[in-house]
């Protein structure tokens, strides 16, 4: 039993180890899918003089991404978020910008960015995705408590599976493991089942012993 125990310590740690290194990544991918389903539905909804220019001014914004320049990408959100606040394209830019220094590691801007688009986004999705990321950097801080309780905030239904996920890495970190089995298997339920992302969960089950 106590090599059994020493064997799934080993997996367990492996997993984790694994995930610091792809989760921002993993997550990226989510935002970026969020952001273009909810573009067009956006464009619709605001089609208004104000709307247009804050759309010249996100494109701009996006041109910059490519320079790879965290300031010049910093102050291209700015501008689309101090004069079209209002605008999907506000919060839009904020998520990407964030993202942008999560990877740069300047996490107090990115926290900053993410708190915005919690209390301005006019849409669920986007809102679910930034305090999903906050929670996840909070989690990274081992700040368990501020975590835990953006994770029990409302949040679009579509995110109770990544919700749940993030709430059993948090859990888990914390040595409440029968807290985090439980986290991990809700999670598990709520994923499609024919996301790639519900055998990342199932490893993690399977790494506790759990049964799905």
């Amino acid at each position: 039993m106590a090599a059994l125990d020493l064997q799934e310590q080993e997996q367990l740690e492996t997993l984790k180890a694994w995930w610091k290194d792809n989760a921002n990544w993993i997550l990226a991918t989510l935002l970026i899918v969020v952001v273009v389903m909810g573009g067009w539905r956006g464009w619709q909804y605001y089609q208004n003089k104000q709307t247009t220019e804050a759309a010249i001014l996100y494109q701009q914004f996006v041109e910059q991404l490519a320079s790879n320049d965290a300031k010049r990408v910093n102050d291209a959100a700015a501008a689309v978020m101090d004069k079209y606040a209002a605008t999907p394209y506000a919060s839009r830019a904020a998520l990407i910008a964030a993202q942008v220094n999560e990877f740069g590691k300047d996490t107090l801007r990115a926290k900053s960015q993410l708190q915005w688009v919690i209390e301005h986004a006019k849409e669920d999705g986007l809102k679910s995705v930034a305090s999903l990321r906050m929670a996840s950097l909070l989690l990274d801080e081992k700040d368990y408590a501020a975590a835990l309780k953006l994770l029990e905030t409302v949040h679009a239904a579509s995110f109770d599976g990544l919700y749940a996920d993030l709430k059993g890495d948090v859990l888990n970190a914390q040595g409440k493991t029968a807290e985090a089995k439980a986290a991990y298997q809700l999670a598990y339920e709520k994923l499609d089942a024919k996301s790639a992302y519900r055998n990342l969960v199932q490893m993690k089950l399977d790494t506790f012993g759990a049964t799905k």
